[in-house]
């Protein structure tokens, strides 16, 4: 991998968080929708790609850093059994446009919202984050908490590591550096159209090779994209801007008033990371995780066993779960 496995939003270009699955190697014929667009929604001279199911109240699904609406393909049918159920590529992603850069969470968040108005989803929505997912989710909701009717977070990443380890901190930003780096000589290679079909070996760690899980169809579409300059732009931009997020511990102002909140807390995130990371890691992670949880008065910390980080992978019945007590308390929350 460009990037050691020591944070959670680390790069899923080389190995992506699906290709965890335990199932055996042959192609899943469930997931051939994800190798053309859902629909196409226009939010001002560009489109983003949505896929909505089921009917009721909207739950709309946010990935983490560098997935696409596939990452909720255990999760979304069975919300869809009692809900609207809508998850969407971020711009330059899957099949959506890109969008003028800085990408941080706020460009992230605003356009969340033109989708949202732009498809004329139902709103209050109840909103679910994955990973880096839940700080864009966070953001929609305090900038526009009359369009959320609750929040679930799906293992919000540790922010302010360096308050637990700065030599941790220090050894995170030199990786990073590097990582970065890379990225660059990939979007240099883009480009030049170099990444298309096959790769010189200077760029060759850039894409991960086809998945046996995924149709001929869906490697094509996956490579397609992430063969595209804006693609590697977009990825640097994100990357860029999150590692500053990641230094801040969560703020004392930041609050969600009464909404329902529910973060859910895997039990091994760092199965990947040495023990030394570990005990770097885990305090920063729980300790960040009670702060969100305490952004509302009717938030809460729920325990996943048997987990990694992707949740919605290895147990996507918590999550589903954790929607429909959200859906129950949202209905139920004063109005705001």
């Amino acid at each position: 991998m460009i990037r050691s496995s020591r944070t959670l939003w680390r790069c899923c270009i080389l190995a992506v968080s699906f290709a965890r699955a335990d199932a055996a190697d042959r192609p899943d014929a469930a997931l051939d929708a994800y190798a053309k667009p859902g629909t196409r929604v226009d939010i001002g001279g560009r489109a983003l790609n949505l896929r909505c199911s089921g009917s009721g109240p909207t739950v709309l699904l946010e990935s983490g850093a560098t997935a696409d609406s596939m990452a909720w393909s255990k999760v979304q049918p069975d919300v869809a059994k009692f809900a609207h159920a809508c998850a969407y590529d971020r711009a330059a992603y899957g099949f959506s446009d890109g969008g003028p850069l800085p990408r941080d969470i706020d460009a992230y968040a605003a356009d969340l919202h033109a989708l949202v108005h732009a498809a004329h989803l139902a709103t209050p929505i109840v909103l679910v984050g994955h990973s880096y997912g839940t700080n864009i989710a966070r953001r929609y909701a305090d900038r526009h908490p009359a369009d959320v009717a609750a929040l679930v977070l799906v293992d919000p990443p540790p922010q302010h590591v360096a308050e637990f380890s700065p030599a941790w901190q220090q050894s995170e930003d030199e990786q990073t550096a590097q990582g970065l780096a890379y990225y660059r000589i990939c979007e240099r290679g883009a480009e030049k159209h170099e990444l298309d079909a096959s790769p010189p070996p200077e760029l060759q760690r850039c894409l991960r090779g086809p998945d046996p899980r995924f149709s001929d169809a869906l490697n094509a579409a996956q490579h397609a994209y992430k063969a595209q300059p804006v693609f590697w732009r977009t990825l640097i931009s994100m990357h860029e801007t999150s590692n500053a997020l990641y230094k801040q511990a969560v703020s004392p102002r930041e609050s969600h008033g009464a909404m329902p909140l529910i973060v859910l807390q895997p039990d091994a995130p760092f199965d990947d990371a040495s023990p030394d990371d570990r005990k770097v890691l885990e305090p920063t992670r729980r300790k960040t995780q009670a702060a969100l949880a305490a952004t509302s008065t009717r938030g809460e910390v729920v325990a996943v066993a048997h987990s990694s980080h992707d949740v919605q992978f290895d147990r996507p019945d918590a999550v589903v779960e954790a929607i429909r007590k959200a859906l129950q308390r949202g209905a139920a929350a004063p109005a705001r």
